[in-house]
């Protein structure tokens, strides 16, 4: 870690850190680094989150890592044999986080649980499990129930759902104009089935013009009270999408700004400037009452008995993925 990054984390006590491919070199070398942030922070429980997804999206690889499916893989076995595709992204998802654990990374910003459109950007793509909201709202869980029995905590993401998006939002704001009625049936489906089994989500830089056509959902307090709070139950933790993204207007205070007003928890910014770390550090306060409680039981330490085996466990994948691709 960088003198720079040292003293900022030391004097500013952030949340937590998130890791990013140009961080990492190694598994030796990653294990030495989350060690050395939460020495930092001074909590050697410290949220380290990182996006391992799989497929196009999967910061730490072979061999350090497993390189797994795209969650598109689960969906194109779930037509065929439900149980078998559950059972494989359950599976994945727990060497996943056995991947995680031993580099010292202890939050995987999944579940995606965004809808795949047929018209819809890249962006999402193939990191959507599937069309169908029940496939979603299934494999989703799967993942989820997968990271959490070894002790890895997930991210839901985008909520309230951003597979209707025709532009990628790290480079401008989607606008999404379907009406309420499609919006409940599909998008909000799988949110509001986990709602209070996920206690993390990460929100979507997209506009809803049926909710509120004038402010991302990130920065839209009427979509965040009425339908992330209220139609889909959601009353964990809320984590913005990176603030950095061009979706977004302004610099990145008054971007974080207007979303802690909308009523997000917790500011994430990804792009590693120094500057607008800091400028983000003297203007996001301090995480206390309702935001606290939230963020203290989305990250309550599990409890878990033993481990367990990877090489058995990879066996046991590549099994039920073999024999429900034959199904």
């Amino acid at each position: 870690m960088l003198v720079d990054e040292r003293r900022f984390l030391t004097e500013t006590r952030p949340w937590g850190v998130i890791l990013f491919a140009r961080n990492i070199e190694e598994a030796d070398q990653v294990r030495r680094l989350t060690a050395d942030v939460r020495d930092a922070l001074d909590d050697q429980r410290a949220p380290i989150l990182i996006d391992q997804e799989g497929g196009r999206v999967q910061r730490i690889r072979a061999p350090d890592a497993m390189n797994m499916p795209p969650a598109a893989l689960y969906g194109e076995l779930y037509r065929s044999n439900p149980l078998l595709a559950v059972e494989a992204a359950t599976l994945g998802a727990r060497l996943i986080g056995l991947d995680l654990l031993a580099c010292g990374i202890n939050v995987d910003t999944i579940p995606v649980l965004d809808i795949a459109a047929e018209n819809g950007h890249a962006v999402i793509g193939e990191r959507a499990f599937s069309s169908s909201a029940e496939a979603v709202s299934t494999l989703g869980r799967a993942v989820a129930d997968g990271l959490e029995s070894v002790g890895v905590k997930p991210i839901m993401k985008h909520i309230p759902g951003h597979g209707r998006t025709l532009v990628d939002s790290h480079e401008e704001l989607p606008v999404i104009d379907a009406d309420i009625e499609a919006l409940e049936r599909v998008d909000f489906l799988p949110f509001r089935m986990w709602a209070k089994r996920i206690h993390f989500a990460m929100t979507a830089h997209c506009v809803y013009t049926a909710v509120d056509a004038d402010n991302p959902a990130t920065q839209s307090r009427r979509t965040i009270d009425t339908i992330i709070r209220q139609r889909i139950g959601f009353h964990g933790a809320l984590v913005t999408d990176d603030i950095s993204m061009n979706a977004l207007a302004g610099d990145v205070a008054e971007r974080a700004s207007k979303a802690l007003a909308a009523g997000c928890d917790l500011i994430l910014h990804c792009n590693g400037e120094m500057e607008e770390m800091r400028a983000l550090a003297d203007i996001v306060p301090e995480i206390k009452g309702a935001a606290r409680s939230r963020t203290q039981l989305a990250m309550k330490e599990n409890k878990i008995a033993e481990l367990p085996e990877r090489e058995g466990l990879k066996a046991r994948f590549a099994a039920a993925i073999t024999q429900a691709r034959a199904a």
